[in-house]
Protein backbone atom coordinates (compact mmCIF):
# COMPACT_ATOMS: atom_id res chain seq x y z
CA UNK A 1 0.00 0.00 0.00
CA UNK A 2 1.47 3.32 -1.04
CA UNK A 3 1.60 6.15 1.50
CA UNK A 4 1.94 8.81 -1.18
CA UNK A 5 -0.57 11.64 -0.84
CA UNK A 6 -2.37 13.11 -3.84
CA UNK A 7 -4.37 16.36 -3.87
CA UNK A 8 -7.20 16.71 -6.39
CA UNK A 9 -8.39 20.28 -7.07
CA UNK A 10 -11.59 20.64 -9.11
CA UNK A 11 -14.81 22.62 -8.71
CA UNK A 12 -16.93 19.73 -10.02
CA UNK A 13 -17.99 17.37 -7.18
CA UNK A 14 -18.38 14.45 -9.58
CA UNK A 15 -14.81 14.78 -10.85
CA UNK A 16 -13.40 15.09 -7.34
CA UNK A 17 -15.32 12.05 -6.16
CA UNK A 18 -14.49 9.80 -9.12
CA UNK A 19 -10.76 10.65 -9.19
CA UNK A 20 -10.57 10.19 -5.41
CA UNK A 21 -12.24 6.77 -5.59
CA UNK A 22 -9.98 5.58 -8.43
CA UNK A 23 -6.76 6.69 -6.76
CA UNK A 24 -7.73 5.35 -3.34
CA UNK A 25 -8.46 1.97 -4.97
CA UNK A 26 -4.84 2.09 -6.16
CA UNK A 27 -3.61 2.57 -2.59
CA UNK A 28 -3.00 6.32 -2.52
CA UNK A 29 -4.06 8.75 0.18
CA UNK A 30 -6.24 11.39 -1.49
CA UNK A 31 -7.45 14.83 -0.41
CA UNK A 32 -9.78 17.03 -2.45
CA UNK A 33 -10.30 20.78 -2.82
CA UNK A 34 -12.98 22.67 -4.73
CA UNK A 35 -11.16 26.00 -5.10
CA UNK A 36 -7.72 27.58 -5.29
CA UNK A 37 -8.07 28.95 -1.76
CA UNK A 38 -8.84 25.53 -0.33
CA UNK A 39 -5.95 24.03 -2.32
CA UNK A 40 -3.52 26.53 -0.76
CA UNK A 41 -4.54 25.48 2.76
CA UNK A 42 -4.34 21.77 1.98
CA UNK A 43 -0.92 22.14 0.39
CA UNK A 44 0.41 23.49 3.68
CA UNK A 45 -1.38 20.84 5.74
CA UNK A 46 -0.60 17.66 3.81
CA UNK A 47 2.52 18.43 1.68
CA UNK A 48 1.20 16.43 -1.30
CA UNK A 49 3.38 14.19 -3.46
CA UNK A 50 1.25 14.97 -6.54
CA UNK A 51 -1.48 17.48 -7.43
CA UNK A 52 -4.23 17.20 -10.05
CA UNK A 53 -5.27 20.80 -10.78
CA UNK A 54 -8.30 21.88 -12.81
CA UNK A 55 -7.69 24.86 -15.09
CA UNK A 56 -11.15 26.43 -15.20
CA UNK A 57 -12.54 27.14 -11.73
CA UNK A 58 -14.75 29.94 -10.39
CA UNK A 59 -12.80 32.80 -8.86
CA UNK A 60 -9.19 31.85 -9.49
CA UNK A 61 -8.11 29.56 -12.31
CA UNK A 62 -5.65 26.69 -11.98
CA UNK A 63 -2.94 28.18 -14.19
CA UNK A 64 -2.80 31.28 -11.95
CA UNK A 65 -2.47 29.07 -8.87
CA UNK A 66 0.27 27.03 -10.53
CA UNK A 67 2.15 30.22 -11.40
CA UNK A 68 1.79 31.51 -7.83
CA UNK A 69 3.11 28.28 -6.35
CA UNK A 70 6.07 28.22 -8.70
CA UNK A 71 7.05 31.85 -8.06
CA UNK A 72 6.49 32.01 -4.28
CA UNK A 73 7.06 28.54 -2.87
CA UNK A 74 8.49 26.49 -5.68
CA UNK A 75 7.06 23.20 -6.96
CA UNK A 76 8.27 20.41 -4.67
CA UNK A 77 5.76 18.03 -6.29
CA UNK A 78 4.57 17.31 -9.86
CA UNK A 79 1.36 19.02 -11.03
CA UNK A 80 -0.99 17.54 -13.64
CA UNK A 81 -3.43 20.03 -15.16
CA UNK A 82 -6.98 19.01 -16.08
CA UNK A 83 -9.50 20.67 -18.39
CA UNK A 84 -12.75 19.82 -20.12
CA UNK A 85 -12.09 22.27 -22.94
CA UNK A 86 -8.36 22.81 -23.01
CA UNK A 87 -6.39 24.21 -25.89
CA UNK A 88 -2.88 23.47 -27.04
CA UNK A 89 -1.87 27.01 -26.07
CA UNK A 90 -3.09 26.39 -22.51
CA UNK A 91 -1.15 23.13 -22.36
CA UNK A 92 2.00 24.91 -23.50
CA UNK A 93 1.54 27.68 -20.92
CA UNK A 94 0.97 25.16 -18.11
CA UNK A 95 4.05 23.19 -19.15
CA UNK A 96 6.12 26.37 -19.29
CA UNK A 97 5.07 27.14 -15.72
CA UNK A 98 6.21 23.72 -14.54
CA UNK A 99 3.22 21.38 -14.97
CA UNK A 100 4.27 17.76 -15.46
CA UNK A 101 1.43 16.94 -17.87
CA UNK A 102 -2.00 18.01 -19.14
CA UNK A 103 -5.04 15.70 -19.43
CA UNK A 104 -8.45 16.41 -20.86
CA UNK A 105 -11.89 15.55 -19.48
CA UNK A 106 -13.71 13.25 -19.57
CA UNK A 107 -10.81 11.50 -17.86
CA UNK A 108 -9.69 8.15 -19.21
CA UNK A 109 -9.06 5.64 -16.43
CA UNK A 110 -5.99 4.25 -18.21
CA UNK A 111 -4.61 7.75 -18.89
CA UNK A 112 -5.26 8.85 -15.30
CA UNK A 113 -3.38 5.92 -13.81
CA UNK A 114 -0.57 6.08 -16.35
CA UNK A 115 0.15 9.76 -15.84
CA UNK A 116 -0.11 9.36 -12.05
CA UNK A 117 2.55 6.64 -12.01
CA UNK A 118 4.75 8.54 -14.48
CA UNK A 119 4.60 11.75 -12.43
CA UNK A 120 5.33 10.04 -9.11
CA UNK A 121 8.14 7.96 -10.59
CA UNK A 122 9.69 11.05 -12.20
CA UNK A 123 9.46 12.95 -8.92
CA UNK A 124 11.06 10.11 -6.94
CA UNK A 125 13.89 9.77 -9.44
CA UNK A 126 14.66 13.44 -9.94
CA UNK A 127 18.10 14.35 -8.73
CA UNK A 128 17.51 17.91 -7.56
CA UNK A 129 15.03 18.93 -4.90
CA UNK A 130 14.63 21.53 -2.20
CA UNK A 131 13.38 19.09 0.43
CA UNK A 132 15.51 16.01 -0.06
CA UNK A 133 18.36 14.70 -2.07
CA UNK A 134 20.91 12.00 -2.48
CA UNK A 135 20.36 10.52 -5.92
CA UNK A 136 23.26 11.00 -8.34
CA UNK A 137 22.98 13.98 -10.67
CA UNK A 138 23.14 12.72 -14.25
CA UNK A 139 26.09 13.99 -16.26
CA UNK A 140 24.88 16.05 -19.22
CA UNK A 141 27.59 18.09 -20.88
CA UNK A 142 27.08 21.73 -21.91
CA UNK A 143 25.53 21.86 -25.38
CA UNK A 144 27.68 22.86 -28.35
CA UNK A 145 31.17 22.61 -29.77
CA UNK A 146 32.12 26.29 -29.93
CA UNK A 147 35.42 27.49 -28.50
CA UNK A 148 33.53 29.19 -25.67
CA UNK A 149 31.67 25.98 -24.74
CA UNK A 150 34.88 23.94 -24.79
CA UNK A 151 36.53 26.48 -22.48
CA UNK A 152 33.48 26.42 -20.22
CA UNK A 153 33.70 22.62 -19.93
CA UNK A 154 37.36 22.97 -18.92
CA UNK A 155 36.42 25.62 -16.36
CA UNK A 156 33.71 23.35 -14.94
CA UNK A 157 36.23 20.48 -14.71
CA UNK A 158 38.71 22.60 -12.75
CA UNK A 159 35.92 23.79 -10.44
CA UNK A 160 34.81 20.20 -9.85
CA UNK A 161 38.29 19.24 -8.70
CA UNK A 162 38.36 22.04 -6.10
CA UNK A 163 36.41 22.36 -2.84
CA UNK A 164 36.01 26.15 -2.62
CA UNK A 165 32.72 28.03 -2.99
CA UNK A 166 31.54 28.64 -6.56
CA UNK A 167 29.72 31.73 -7.85
CA UNK A 168 27.93 31.26 -11.19
CA UNK A 169 27.13 34.57 -12.90
CA UNK A 170 25.13 35.35 -16.01
CA UNK A 171 21.80 36.51 -17.38
CA UNK A 172 18.55 34.65 -16.78
CA UNK A 173 18.31 31.48 -18.84
CA UNK A 174 22.01 30.99 -19.64
CA UNK A 175 22.26 27.75 -17.67
CA UNK A 176 23.60 28.62 -14.21
CA UNK A 177 21.64 25.85 -12.48
CA UNK A 178 22.73 23.42 -15.19
CA UNK A 179 26.32 24.46 -14.55
CA UNK A 180 26.02 23.80 -10.82
CA UNK A 181 24.57 20.33 -11.45
CA UNK A 182 27.29 19.57 -14.00
CA UNK A 183 30.09 20.56 -11.61
CA UNK A 184 28.55 18.41 -8.88
CA UNK A 185 28.26 15.45 -11.26
CA UNK A 186 31.93 15.80 -12.25
CA UNK A 187 33.13 16.06 -8.65
CA UNK A 188 33.94 13.35 -6.11
CA UNK A 189 30.61 14.27 -4.44
CA UNK A 190 28.58 13.06 -7.43
CA UNK A 191 27.00 10.21 -5.43
CA UNK A 192 26.13 12.54 -2.54
CA UNK A 193 23.11 14.87 -2.18
CA UNK A 194 22.71 17.90 -4.44
CA UNK A 195 20.29 20.26 -2.69
CA UNK A 196 18.97 23.20 -4.69
CA UNK A 197 16.95 26.06 -3.24
CA UNK A 198 15.63 29.22 -4.86
CA UNK A 199 16.46 32.27 -2.74
CA UNK A 200 13.46 34.14 -4.15
CA UNK A 201 11.20 31.38 -2.82
CA UNK A 202 12.83 31.47 0.62
CA UNK A 203 12.54 35.18 1.27
CA UNK A 204 8.89 34.92 2.30
CA UNK A 205 9.59 32.05 4.69
CA UNK A 206 11.65 31.59 7.87
CA UNK A 207 15.11 31.45 6.31
CA UNK A 208 16.77 30.25 9.52
CA UNK A 209 14.41 27.31 9.85
CA UNK A 210 14.67 26.41 6.17
CA UNK A 211 18.46 26.50 6.28
CA UNK A 212 19.06 25.02 9.73
CA UNK A 213 15.90 23.02 10.43
CA UNK A 214 14.02 22.69 13.72
CA UNK A 215 14.74 19.66 15.89
CA UNK A 216 11.72 20.13 18.15
CA UNK A 217 9.46 19.96 15.07
CA UNK A 218 11.41 17.12 13.45
CA UNK A 219 12.33 19.34 10.50
CA UNK A 220 15.68 18.81 8.78
CA UNK A 221 17.21 21.97 7.34
CA UNK A 222 18.94 22.32 4.00
CA UNK A 223 22.42 22.21 5.56
CA UNK A 224 21.67 18.88 7.20
CA UNK A 225 20.03 17.51 4.05
CA UNK A 226 23.04 18.41 1.93
CA UNK A 227 25.37 16.76 4.46
CA UNK A 228 28.71 16.26 2.64
CA UNK A 229 27.22 16.87 -0.81
CA UNK A 230 26.44 20.21 -2.47
CA UNK A 231 24.17 23.04 -1.33
CA UNK A 232 23.20 25.27 -4.28
CA UNK A 233 21.40 28.59 -3.68
CA UNK A 234 20.12 30.07 -6.92
CA UNK A 235 19.77 33.85 -7.31
CA UNK A 236 21.61 34.72 -4.11
CA UNK A 237 20.90 38.45 -4.61
CA UNK A 238 17.24 37.79 -3.73
CA UNK A 239 18.09 37.11 -0.08
CA UNK A 240 16.98 39.91 2.23
CA UNK A 241 19.32 41.57 4.73
CA UNK A 242 18.45 39.26 7.63
CA UNK A 243 18.95 36.13 5.54
CA UNK A 244 22.27 37.45 4.21
CA UNK A 245 23.51 37.98 7.77
CA UNK A 246 22.54 34.44 8.77
CA UNK A 247 24.29 33.03 5.71
CA UNK A 248 27.48 34.98 6.47
CA UNK A 249 27.42 33.50 9.98
CA UNK A 250 27.14 30.00 8.55
CA UNK A 251 30.08 30.55 6.17
CA UNK A 252 32.29 32.09 8.87
CA UNK A 253 31.58 29.68 11.71
CA UNK A 254 31.25 26.55 9.54
CA UNK A 255 28.51 25.33 11.87
CA UNK A 256 25.05 26.34 13.03
CA UNK A 257 22.95 25.98 16.16
CA UNK A 258 20.11 23.56 15.42
CA UNK A 259 16.85 25.43 16.04
CA UNK A 260 14.91 23.96 18.93
CA UNK A 261 17.98 22.32 20.56
CA UNK A 262 21.45 22.95 21.95
CA UNK A 263 23.10 20.80 19.29
CA UNK A 264 25.25 22.25 16.54
CA UNK A 265 25.33 21.17 12.90
CA UNK A 266 28.65 21.41 11.06
CA UNK A 267 28.74 22.79 7.53
CA UNK A 268 30.10 19.89 5.51
CA UNK A 269 28.54 20.65 2.13
CA UNK A 270 30.18 22.47 -0.73
CA UNK A 271 28.48 25.82 -1.37
CA UNK A 272 27.50 26.96 -4.86
CA UNK A 273 25.42 30.06 -5.60
CA UNK A 274 24.25 31.89 -8.70
CA UNK A 275 23.16 35.40 -9.62
CA UNK A 276 21.92 37.20 -12.71
CA UNK A 277 22.90 40.54 -11.17
CA UNK A 278 26.24 42.34 -10.88
CA UNK A 279 26.82 41.80 -7.16
CA UNK A 280 29.43 44.57 -6.90
CA UNK A 281 26.79 46.96 -8.21
CA UNK A 282 24.31 45.60 -5.64
CA UNK A 283 26.91 46.20 -2.93
CA UNK A 284 27.26 49.85 -4.02
CA UNK A 285 23.46 50.17 -3.86
CA UNK A 286 23.44 48.82 -0.31
CA UNK A 287 21.48 45.72 -1.34
CA UNK A 288 24.16 43.04 -0.84
CA UNK A 289 26.69 42.46 1.91
CA UNK A 290 30.31 42.93 0.91
CA UNK A 291 31.55 40.25 3.35
CA UNK A 292 29.09 37.74 1.89
CA UNK A 293 30.30 38.54 -1.62
CA UNK A 294 33.93 37.82 -0.74
CA UNK A 295 32.98 34.58 1.01
CA UNK A 296 31.24 33.40 -2.16
CA UNK A 297 33.46 34.87 -4.87
CA UNK A 298 36.27 32.31 -4.55
CA UNK A 299 35.73 30.54 -7.88
CA UNK A 300 33.59 32.83 -10.08
CA UNK A 301 32.33 31.45 -13.40
CA UNK A 302 30.68 33.81 -15.90
CA UNK A 303 28.27 32.31 -18.44
CA UNK A 304 27.87 34.20 -21.70
CA UNK A 305 24.50 35.01 -23.32
CA UNK A 306 23.47 32.56 -26.03
CA UNK A 307 23.84 35.08 -28.86
CA UNK A 308 27.52 35.49 -27.92
CA UNK A 309 28.17 31.90 -29.03
CA UNK A 310 25.53 31.55 -31.73
CA UNK A 311 27.46 28.75 -33.44
CA UNK A 312 26.09 26.45 -30.68
CA UNK A 313 22.45 27.12 -31.63
CA UNK A 314 22.10 24.30 -34.23
CA UNK A 315 23.42 21.81 -31.65
CA UNK A 316 21.01 23.20 -29.05
CA UNK A 317 18.04 22.89 -31.43
CA UNK A 318 18.91 19.25 -32.15
CA UNK A 319 19.42 18.47 -28.48
CA UNK A 320 16.04 19.85 -27.40
CA UNK A 321 14.17 18.21 -30.29
CA UNK A 322 15.62 14.84 -29.27
CA UNK A 323 14.92 15.61 -25.61
CA UNK A 324 11.20 16.32 -26.07
CA UNK A 325 10.71 13.47 -28.53
CA UNK A 326 12.20 11.09 -25.96
CA UNK A 327 10.76 12.62 -22.76
CA UNK A 328 7.28 13.66 -23.89
CA UNK A 329 6.81 11.36 -26.90
CA UNK A 330 6.28 14.38 -29.15
CA UNK A 331 6.49 13.83 -32.94
CA UNK A 332 9.97 14.31 -34.37
CA UNK A 333 10.47 17.40 -36.52
CA UNK A 334 13.67 18.96 -37.80
CA UNK A 335 14.61 22.59 -38.42
CA UNK A 336 15.34 23.52 -42.03
CA UNK A 337 18.69 25.07 -42.84
CA UNK A 338 16.95 28.42 -43.43
CA UNK A 339 15.27 28.22 -39.99
CA UNK A 340 18.55 27.36 -38.27
CA UNK A 341 20.32 30.20 -40.03
CA UNK A 342 17.59 32.65 -39.00
CA UNK A 343 17.82 31.50 -35.37
CA UNK A 344 21.60 31.91 -35.33
CA UNK A 345 21.09 35.65 -35.86
CA UNK A 346 18.19 36.03 -33.44
CA UNK A 347 18.92 38.03 -30.25
CA UNK A 348 17.65 35.38 -27.72
CA UNK A 349 16.81 37.66 -24.76
CA UNK A 350 15.73 34.57 -22.80
CA UNK A 351 18.82 32.56 -23.76
CA UNK A 352 18.69 28.74 -23.55
CA UNK A 353 15.41 28.80 -21.60
CA UNK A 354 13.69 30.70 -24.41
CA UNK A 355 15.15 28.37 -27.06
CA UNK A 356 14.00 25.31 -25.12
CA UNK A 357 10.44 26.62 -24.77
CA UNK A 358 10.32 27.55 -28.45
CA UNK A 359 11.33 24.04 -29.52
CA UNK A 360 8.73 22.47 -27.24
CA UNK A 361 6.00 24.74 -28.60
CA UNK A 362 6.90 24.02 -32.21
CA UNK A 363 6.80 20.27 -31.63
CA UNK A 364 3.40 20.50 -29.91
CA UNK A 365 1.71 22.97 -32.24
CA UNK A 366 3.30 22.24 -35.60
CA UNK A 367 2.54 19.78 -38.39
CA UNK A 368 4.84 18.08 -40.82
CA UNK A 369 8.39 16.81 -40.57
CA UNK A 370 10.04 20.19 -41.18
CA UNK A 371 10.10 23.37 -39.12
CA UNK A 372 10.36 26.26 -41.57
CA UNK A 373 11.79 29.74 -41.09
CA UNK A 374 8.28 31.22 -41.48
CA UNK A 375 6.97 29.00 -38.66
CA UNK A 376 9.86 29.99 -36.40
CA UNK A 377 9.37 33.69 -37.12
CA UNK A 378 5.64 33.42 -36.37
CA UNK A 379 6.29 31.87 -32.93
CA UNK A 380 8.93 34.43 -31.98
CA UNK A 381 6.76 37.34 -33.13
CA UNK A 382 3.86 36.04 -31.04
CA UNK A 383 6.22 35.86 -28.04
CA UNK A 384 7.11 39.53 -28.46
CA UNK A 385 3.45 40.51 -28.79
CA UNK A 386 2.54 38.52 -25.67
CA UNK A 387 5.36 40.21 -23.74
CA UNK A 388 4.18 43.64 -24.88
CA UNK A 389 0.61 42.86 -23.80
CA UNK A 390 1.76 41.52 -20.45
CA UNK A 391 3.68 44.68 -19.60
CA UNK A 392 1.13 47.13 -21.03
CA UNK A 393 0.04 49.73 -18.51
CA UNK A 394 2.94 49.15 -16.10
CA UNK A 395 5.14 52.18 -15.45
CA UNK A 396 8.51 51.94 -17.19
CA UNK A 397 10.35 52.41 -13.89
CA UNK A 398 8.64 49.30 -12.48
CA UNK A 399 9.62 47.23 -15.52
CA UNK A 400 13.24 48.20 -14.98
CA UNK A 401 13.32 47.03 -11.35
CA UNK A 402 14.71 43.64 -10.29
CA UNK A 403 11.98 41.01 -9.84
CA UNK A 404 11.94 41.17 -6.05
CA UNK A 405 11.53 44.96 -5.95
CA UNK A 406 8.94 44.98 -8.76
CA UNK A 407 6.96 42.32 -6.92
CA UNK A 408 7.02 44.40 -3.74
CA UNK A 409 5.66 47.42 -5.64
CA UNK A 410 2.84 45.32 -7.07
CA UNK A 411 2.02 43.58 -3.77
CA UNK A 412 1.93 46.87 -1.86
CA UNK A 413 -0.41 48.46 -4.40
CA UNK A 414 -2.58 45.34 -4.70
CA UNK A 415 -3.04 44.80 -0.95
CA UNK A 416 -3.54 48.51 -0.26
CA UNK A 417 -6.39 48.70 -2.79
CA UNK A 418 -7.96 45.47 -1.59
CA UNK A 419 -7.75 46.66 2.04
CA UNK A 420 -9.40 49.91 1.06
CA UNK A 421 -12.19 47.93 -0.63
CA UNK A 422 -12.62 45.86 2.57
CA UNK A 423 -12.73 49.10 4.63
CA UNK A 424 -9.75 48.04 6.73
CA UNK A 425 -11.25 44.70 7.76
CA UNK A 426 -8.32 42.26 7.70
CA UNK A 427 -10.56 39.19 8.09
CA UNK A 428 -12.47 40.14 4.96
CA UNK A 429 -9.20 40.96 3.21
CA UNK A 430 -7.72 37.54 4.05
CA UNK A 431 -10.79 35.84 2.63
CA UNK A 432 -10.82 38.05 -0.44
CA UNK A 433 -7.16 37.53 -1.39
CA UNK A 434 -7.01 33.89 -0.27
CA UNK A 435 -4.32 34.26 2.41
CA UNK A 436 -4.14 32.97 5.97
CA UNK A 437 -4.50 35.89 8.40
CA UNK A 438 -1.20 35.41 10.24
CA UNK A 439 0.73 35.31 6.96
CA UNK A 440 -1.25 38.30 5.70
CA UNK A 441 -0.36 40.36 8.78
CA UNK A 442 3.34 39.54 8.32
CA UNK A 443 3.14 40.46 4.66
CA UNK A 444 1.43 43.79 5.40
CA UNK A 445 3.99 44.69 8.06
CA UNK A 446 6.82 43.90 5.67
CA UNK A 447 5.25 46.15 3.02
CA UNK A 448 4.49 48.96 5.48
CA UNK A 449 0.68 48.71 5.15
CA UNK A 450 -1.35 49.70 8.20
CA UNK A 451 -4.96 48.43 8.48
CA UNK A 452 -5.82 51.31 10.83
CA UNK A 453 -5.49 53.86 8.02
CA UNK A 454 -8.30 52.16 6.13
CA UNK A 455 -10.75 51.67 9.01
CA UNK A 456 -14.13 53.28 8.47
Amino acid sequence: MSSQHILVVDDEPGIRSSVKDILEDEGFDVSVAESAGEARKLREEISPDLVFLDIWMPGEDGVSLLKEWKETQGLSFPVIMMSGHGTVETAVEATRLGAFDFIEKPLSLAKLLRVTNQALEADINKSVTVRAGGEPVQLQEPIGESRYTQQLKEEYQRAAEATASILLLGASGVGKTFGARYIHALSDRAELPFIEVSCSALQEQNFSEELFGNESQGKRGLVEQANTGTLFLSEIADLDAVAQKLFVGLLEQKEVLHNGSRGRIPLLARIMVSSQYDLLERIEQGLFREDLYYHLNVLPIFLQPLNDHAEDIPDALKYYVDYFVSKDSLPYRHFTVAAQNYLRYYSWPGNFRQLRNMVQRLLILGDGAEISQAEVEDVLVRDRVAQAEMTAGLPREVMELPLREAREVFEREYLSRQLEFCRGNVSRLAERVGMERTHLYRKMRALGISPKKNKS
